[in-house]
């Protein structure tokens, strides 16, 4: 065996990543402390303590460190992480009304491009090995070959699904260029699905069938932003169900705002929801629905949605889904008198949702998601010894979804290639990544103008009534001596 240094990796030799505490994430989440992992091609081989292993294995020591299957971002609109933080005001309305109806059509091919490669290296960097770009800024075959080419770019696993904001999901699926792009984009690939990406709105004529019979004739899942408030609601999950085209397969997204009814749909059909808590939480989608979805046995994954508000990476997921459905039990349990002794929601189970959950939801659960030999080599290691954040690791569930940040990231493989090791993305030049960032910014706010850029990234703050207060004095220091006063002559 040989200590890594970053050429290493280069010639595919095995990795056997030592003594660290395994979270296998089997049908059991089993924990397995001082364990090895062995990764021999784009397979792990075995898990288990003191591994015997080939002759040139690189070995990487975990001792201290949580080794975790690789994270699965279910619902990511990628092409918008040039604009990295730009909309962190805004509610959902905005964020409609700036992409939708105003500058969305302002993004070139290039800066898709641009977002796309940014997001997927950032996603890397966070121990996301699988993103589904859920691209819906695809005007042109054009800006789609971009967002592929991007993907292609950065080595990771993603699932392109394909949408456009600026047309009808009855048009732009049914145009004889969208097939041809799938048919010359898309051949099978473990390392690039593909989705297609469009919103049920509830119009009793239902005009998504076109879409939806474009899907099945491709044998392509959905995913659909489902349960948004003022946006997509029962109506959508209905027309769905009563049209047979809920599927198994189906990833409805935030899903926050259905009733018992369109669970039970989603429950029966053998579909998922893709949680986005740090979203739904900020920007009015609705309140994030783990409760309803463990109430209903749905498949749970998670996502964080959009750089343009939020973090790019699952720790900050995990721990806005345990915060907002512990907080949901706390205050419904108070309005009533009383008060919670034990938690429904564990952290164990938002880990899973953030790596099983995600690849049960994309069709992969059989080869992704868990630490187990024979499954796909997509493996996480978290490891910081210069973080006091990181030691003593006692609950290495709770660990993870409360403790770590993106910067414990310590290694990243993805189809048993080494992506990221000591903290440092391997072959990935950012220089020319923010190049490309720095273009389109540039060009974006050029075509806006300067007055347009600023007010966009600083909405109008409503006005806020400061209540009445009978405790208000206007003459402390008076009232004070006074008091004092009348107490000595007592």
């Amino acid at each position: 065996m040989t200590a890594p240094g970053h050429t290493a990796f280069e010639n595919g030799r095995p990795v056997v990543l030592r003594g660290g505490t395994v979270l296998t994430m089997d049908a059991t989440r089993t924990v397995l402390p001082q364990a090895d992992v062995l990764v021999v091609g784009n397979t792990i081989a075995e898990v288990g303590p003191a591994l015997a292993v080939p002759d040139g294995t690189v070995e990487i020591d975990a001792t201290g460190g949580i080794v975790m299957p690789g994270m699965i971002d279910t619902h990511r609109h990628m092409w918008q992480t040039a604009m990295r933080g730009y909309g962190a005001d805004w509610t959902l309305t905005q964020y409609f009304v700036w992409y939708y109806l105003e500058h969305g059509k302002t993004f070139r091919p290039e800066d898709v491009h641009a977002g796309n490669l940014l997001s997927a290296v950032e996603a890397l960097d966070a121990g996301v090995t699988t993103t589904v770009d859920w691209s819906h800024g695809l005007q042109t075959i054009d800006h789609a070959d971009a967002a592929v080419d991007a993907l292609e770019a950065v080595p990771g696993r993603f699932v392109l699904a394909y949408g456009n904001i600026q047309a009808g999901p009855w048009e732009w699926a049914t145009a004889p260029e969208f097939k041809r792009f799938y048919e010359r984009r898309f051949h099978g690939s473990d390392l690039l699905g593909f989705q297609m990406a469009f919103d049920v709105t509830g119009d009793p004529e239902f005009p998504e069938r076109a879409a939806f019979e474009v899907a099945r004739g491709l044998d392509v899942p959905v995913t659909t932003h489902a349960g948004v408030w003022g946006a997509t609601n029962d109506d959508g999950i209905r027309l769905m169900h009563e049209h047979g085209f809920m599927a198994p397969s189906t990833i409805y997204v935030h899903a926050a705002t259905l009733n018992h009814d369109s669970y039970n749909r989603i429950a029966a059909t053998g579909g998922h929801v893709s949680l986005a808590s740090e979203s739904e939480e900020t920007c009015g989608q609705g309140y994030p629905p783990s409760w309803a979805l463990r109430a209903h046995d749905i498949n749970v994954s998670l996502s964080m949605d959009t750089s343009v508000w939020m973090s790019g990476d699952l720790f900050s997921a995990m721990r806005a889904t345990l915060g907002a459905d512990r907080a949901r039990e706390h205050l419904e349990a108070h309005q009533s008198g009383e008060t919670i002794t034990q938690l429904h929601l564990r952290s164990d189970q938002v880990v899973e949702w953030a790596t099983r959950g995600g690849a049960e939801a994309l069709g992969m659960g059989d080869r992704l998601g868990s630490i187990e030999a024979g499954r796909l080599a997509d493996v996480v290691l978290l490891k910081n010894d210069a973080s006091p954040a990181m030691f003593p690791i006692l609950n290495p569930f709770g660990h993870v979804a409360y403790q770590a940040q993106r910067g414990d990231v310590h290694t990243v493989i993805v189809d048993g290639r080494v992506i990221k090791h000591d903290h440092q993305l391997l072959g990935i030049d950012l220089s020319a990544v923010r190049r490309e960032v720095d273009a389109t910014v540039e060009h974006l706010r050029s075509e806006l103008g300067e007055e347009a850029w600023q007010h966009g990234m600083n909405p109008d703050i409503p006005e806020t009534k400061i209540l009445d207060n009978p405790y208000t004095y206007t003459d402390f220091a008076s009232s004070a001596t006074h008091d004092s006063a009348a107490g000595k002559t007592e």
